[in-house]
């Protein structure tokens, strides 16, 4: 696990923030976050919690995944499989033993080619 790169993470931030066309309040108010605390993120003062990033995130309408790999605390390639997880889960299309069944194939081809969670080498 790579070390918390909140200077990065706090430049970031702020521009999704810009993109999402919110002020820092706004988005505060959004994350249930505290103005100045959301401030001192941004400014790479402060080292926020997986459940802040999670609550930014939602209010950023963007995975925390991406805010995660942002922050250091996952790695890009364990990004990659949850994402690739929740598009499985969220596709309205299959049903529910599809979805297990897929997931069971995807996590066999994994381990098949090394990238296995246990390992997490290729």
């Amino acid at each position: 696990m790579a070390s918390l790169n909140v200077g990065n993470l706090g430049e970031y931030l702020r521009e999704q923030r810009r993109n999402a066309q919110l002020s820092l309040r706004q988005l505060a108010d959004a994350a249930g976050v505290s103005n100045p605390y959301l401030s001192q993120i941004e400014r790479g003062l402060r080292k926020p919690s997986a459940e802040i990033l999670q609550q930014i995130a939602k209010a950023l309408r963007i995975s925390a995944e991406t805010l995660y790999v942002q922050a250091g605390i996952l790695d890009e390639r364990d990004r990659d499989e949850v994402e690739t997880r929740n598009v499985i889960l969220a596709d309205p299309s299959i049903n529910e033993r599809q979805k297990q069944v897929l997931l069971q194939i995807y996590e066999s081809f994994r381990k098949e080619n090394g990238l296995d969670k246990d390992t997490d080498t290729p």
